[in-house]
């Protein structure tokens, strides 16, 4: 059975001029006390493309994709995701307020996220960990979790895992585990934070190799905050080069990491490459 998140974008008959930015920061800031994170930050992100954060620790990178699952609260500006707002909500009069946490929970259904560590239920069987929230949040009825969670393991190589516990499993394999929950929900947005680096240097290739699949197959954004800069340049349509909270430069990979327009990204790229 096909697993619905996975296709590729087709295009759409009657349609015509450039295809709206289903994800865009508008002015946004982000502060921690006194520092600033992120300074008046303006970007778009297009269904289906592939964006890769790069730049120095520190410089605002997984700040973003905190601020997109809603872990972190902007300060100024407005995020947007499918025309809606996503850090504010709308009140009687039509004006933007800051949202409640009910609403956050209903927007961030479009949203996936794999993170560093794994963050999987240690005392849930593997199925479970990928069915639970499905279950719970979106009100999928079990059989029909368990089916889609049972695909995704197979899709990402682990369909002789259902009953191990993540203390069974390697590095490696709780990560394609956190890739197959991530998907469960079927997001339009996939945020990957270092995901590489919590794993020993030989389980690296086989899980950029599953992202560097889902992003051939799917239309779904993937928004990627990597070290792996190889990954990078494979995977994405767009690299942002990030430094002191704003957009130093930006373009396809070939452009940035062949030929950079700014010092500050050809200084970065000379230290990591």
């Amino acid at each position: 059975m096909a697993i619905d998140p996975l296709r590729k974008p087709t295009p759409q008959d009657g349609t015509s001029g450039p295809p709206a930015d289903l994800v865009r920061f508008d002015h946004v800031v982000k502060r921690f006390g006194d520092h600033v994170v992120l300074d008046r930050l303006d970007f778009g992100v297009q269904r289906g493309r592939h964006v890769t954060l790069i730049g120095p620790s520190g410089s605002g990178k997984t700040t973003i994709l905190r601020l997109l699952m809603t872990l972190e609260r902007v300060s100024d500006g407005v995020i947007w995701v499918d025309g809606e707002p996503l850090s504010h909500m709308r009140g009687a009069d039509g004006e933007l307020r800051p949202a409640s946490e009910k609403y956050l929970r209903g927007a961030r259904r479009k949203i996936g996220m794999v993170f560093q560590q794994f963050n999987l239920f240690p005392n849930m069987k593997v199925l479970q960990n990928i069915t639970e929230v499905p279950v719970g949040v979106l009100g999928l009825e079990k059989e029909e979790a368990e089916q889609r969670a049972r695909e995704l393991l197979d899709l990402v190589g682990l369909s002789d895992k259902v009953d191990a516990h993540p203390s069974q499993l390697s590095g490696g394999q709780q990560q394609r585990v956190a890739i197959a929950r991530a998907l469960a929900m079927r997001p339009e947005i996939l945020l990957l934070d270092e995901v590489t680096s919590a794993l020993d240097p030989e389980l690296v290739a086989g899980v950029l190799d599953l992202l560097r699949d889902i992003a051939r197959s799917t239309d779904i954004i993937l928004l990627c905050v990597t070290h792996e800069m190889g990954f990078a340049r494979d995977v994405s349509d767009t690299v942002m080069m990030f430094d002191s909270g704003r957009v130093v430069e930006a373009g396809p990979p070939e452009k940035i990491f062949s030929d950079p327009e700014q010092s500050r990204t050809r200084e970065f790229l000379s230290a990591v490459l």
